[in-house]
């Protein structure tokens, strides 16, 4: 195995279009497992560790550019407030050496299902910007998973970073393990408010080939609060509404049965789920996060 360390983005792109079939490897919260347990012998290793724009983040006016290797401990300690969902989601990965080390970029690259940051990137509908020697474009976050550890990347391309735009409402992440931390999710539910545009975006982890949106759920739900007017009266949504939702949230999984669940019981844990964060995500709302003109 060789081992390739670029000095800068530019030779990064430049060693992987040499050798696209060099693992990239920043974290290694991910590539350290498959490489120890020999799931996975590559060729090459392409280590980020030296980029340094891999690791900076900026704050704009609407969206949070996030480089792929920002450890999760920065996003839970800088950008609690600009990305509440994700941040709740960094707090669930792993242990503190492994959130010190790991980023987002990592768990995109790996696109496993049950990776902790998926739900909360898709509810806050991120765009993940990748580059090779021949340029960059932007993947919405909904196009990039392409099945079982599969994504939309090119063989030379690179995950460079991650466009998030900032909460303009509650978000919350709720995740089952089999245990309190140092687990792999059962199951993961992402649920993010969108006042502004007066919509609500979910995200399903583990519970599917990939990390999935509850779509006819998220209808429903905006259809619901929309006609009976729960945007503008910041009423209690109703236990008939929210049940609704937390079924149709459940019928949107695809799981499996394995050693950490049962398909049966991911589906009910995903409905639960998708039930709560809806309620603490509303009781928000019509406190601190209800901001719109004739909100009562």
């Amino acid at each position: 195995m060789d081992f390739l360390r670029p000095a800068s983005w530019e030779e990064a792109l430049a060693a992987k279009a040499e050798h696209p079939t060099a693992v990239p490897i920043a974290g290694g919260t991910d590539v350290m497992v498959e490489i120890n347990f020999d799931h996975r012998r590559p060729e090459y290793l392409l280590d980020l560790n030296r980029i340094e724009l891999l690791n900076e983040f900026e704050v704009g006016e609407e969206n949070v550019r996030l480089g792929a290797s920002v450890p999760y401990t920065r996003i839970m300690e800088d950008l609690r407030a600009e990305l509440p969902g994700l941040a709740l989601a960094s707090h669930t990965v792993a242990s503190p050496q492994i959130r010190n080390r790991g980023g987002v970029g990592g768990n995109l690259g790996t696109a496993s299902p049950a990776g902790d940051a998926h739900p909360a990137l898709l509810a806050a509908g991120a765009e993940v910007e990748v580059e090779s020697v021949r340029g960059s474009r932007f993947i919405p976050i909904d196009e990039f998973y392409t099945g079982v550890k599969r994504n939309a990347l090119a063989a030379d391309e690179l995950i460079k970073t991650v466009h998030i735009k900032k909460a303009d409402g509650p978000q919350q992440y709720s995740k089952v393990g089999t245990r309190n931390a140092m687990v792999i999710a059962v199951c993961a539910f992402g649920l993010a408010l969108h006042p502004e545009t007066r919509t609500v975006r979910t995200g399903i982890g583990s519970a599917a080939p990939t990390p999935v949106r509850a779509k006819a759920a998220e209808d429903f739900l905006n259809a619901a609060l929309e006609e009976g007017g729960f945007w503008d009266s910041g009423r209690i949504i109703t236990p008939s509404i929210a049940k609704q939702f937390a079924e149709l949230a459940s019928g949107a999984c695809n799981p499996i049965d394995d050693v950490r669940g049962t398909a049966k019981y991911r589906r009910h844990a995903v409905g639960i789920m998708a039930r709560r964060t809806l309620g603490w995500t509303w009781e928000q709302y019509r406190g601190t996060g209800r901001t719109l003109e004739g909100a009562a």
